[in-house]
């Protein structure tokens, strides 16, 4: 059957279509984690850029206002820490290599043989030695690659800006080129807003704000290498099941072990009590709305997106995971095809 012109025309625009798709992919391909970095920031700081807005009744000028902002908070701390950090890993890794911890063990367990106690042993020297290893070679490698994580740098303040500025256009243009039906979209839209506000606010926000809890109390209680844990808590706070406690409880056997009881139990009481339930607290009453998503899914997604696209993968990661749930469930229930299918 000869195909018609209207069909040729037709075929003819699907193919430039795929073309022009395929070529953006590639354009956009080295800074795509970028551009989600900073749509992520953009809807991080969306409640406090209306706040602006509403001061200024300008556009350019509250989302200028928000890009220094983000300057201020994010920027240059991280211009003056890294150098400190760096130097602190520094001490961390040789810090590492002359502890005792055969006489650390020792004292732990006491009641054990000297064979179980060496093998203990063994394994936390090549633990820490490791980890530290790690760390180093990872603050090494940011260093080799700084004019990247520059233009990276970059690019998210640009996508930033413009996200805050004309998010209201970008709403209209998603809602218009969207195939879900109009009903479930409006159902699809608050779904993933749940989600996304649990996610982002509930584990990352206040991730960063227990971390800093925990940051302050290493300083009050004199902990050396504050710096370094305080980024290693604000981490490990980040990821559901895990937390602080990570990080204050080996702090807290330190101290006993060295002989400061009494500023370890002070210490373990500030961190026991305030910092780790922060998260209680505070999720609770940030995150507002219910949006079911398990801490299975966000600790499995925020680790297989480390690994997939870095940091930015904390939040994808758990994002992308949660999104495909959320679709499963709508194929189990039978109604993902009535998404698709015109209103009647």
């Amino acid at each position: 059957m000869a195909l018609s012109n209207k069909d040729i025309r037709r075929i003819f625009v699907y193919a430039v279509l795929l073309i022009l798709a395929i070529a953006t992919f590639l354009i956009i391909k080295p800074i795509v984690l970028s551009i989600f970095g900073g749509l992520i920031l953009a809807y991080i700081f969306s409640p406090l850029h209306k706040i602006v807005y509403r001061t200024t009744h300008a556009r350019n000028i509250s989302a200028t206002i928000m890009c220094a902002l983000v300057l201020i908070i994010i920027i240059v701390p991280l211009w003056f820490t890294i150098p400190l950090i760096v130097q602190q890993i520094f001490d961390l890794f040789n810090l590492s290599q002359n502890i005792d911890y055969s006489q650390i063990v020792s004292r732990i367990f006491s009641s054990s043989t000297p064979e179980f106690n060496e093998k203990i042993t063994t394994i936390i020297i090549q633990f820490t030695g490791n980890l530290a290893s790690t760390i180093f070679d990872y603050f090494v490698g940011l260093l080799q690659i700084l004019p990247t994580v520059l233009l990276n740098l970059a690019v998210i303040l640009f996508v930033f800006f413009f996200a805050l500025r004309d998010q209201e256009s970008l709403k209209e243009f998603v809602a218009g080129i969207s195939p879900f039906r109009k009903d479930k979209e409006a159902v699809l839209v608050t779904r993933f807003r749940d989600i996304t506000s649990s996610i982002i606010y509930g584990y990352i926000v206040v991730g960063v704000i227990q971390g800093l809890a925990l940051g302050l109390g290493l300083l009050i209680f004199g902990v050396p290498k504050a710096l370094t844990l305080t980024v290693l808590g604000i981490f490990a706070s980040m990821l559901p099941m895990i937390g602080p406690w990570f990080i204050w409880i080996p702090i807290t056997i330190t101290m006993m072990v060295s002989g400061n009881v009494g500023i370890a139990l002070a210490f373990a009481v500030y961190c026991g009590f305030f910092v780790s339930t922060i998260d209680n607290i505070l999720r609770p009453y940030i995150v507002s709305r219910k949006a079911g998503v398990s801490s299975v899914v966000v600790l499995v997604g925020m680790i297989g997106g480390l690994f997939v696209f870095n940091i930015i993968g904390l939040i994808l990661g758990p994002l992308i995971l949660a999104y495909l749930i959320l679709f499963l469930k709508a194929y189990k229930d039978g109604t993902l095809s009535d998404m698709f299918s015109p209103a009647e």
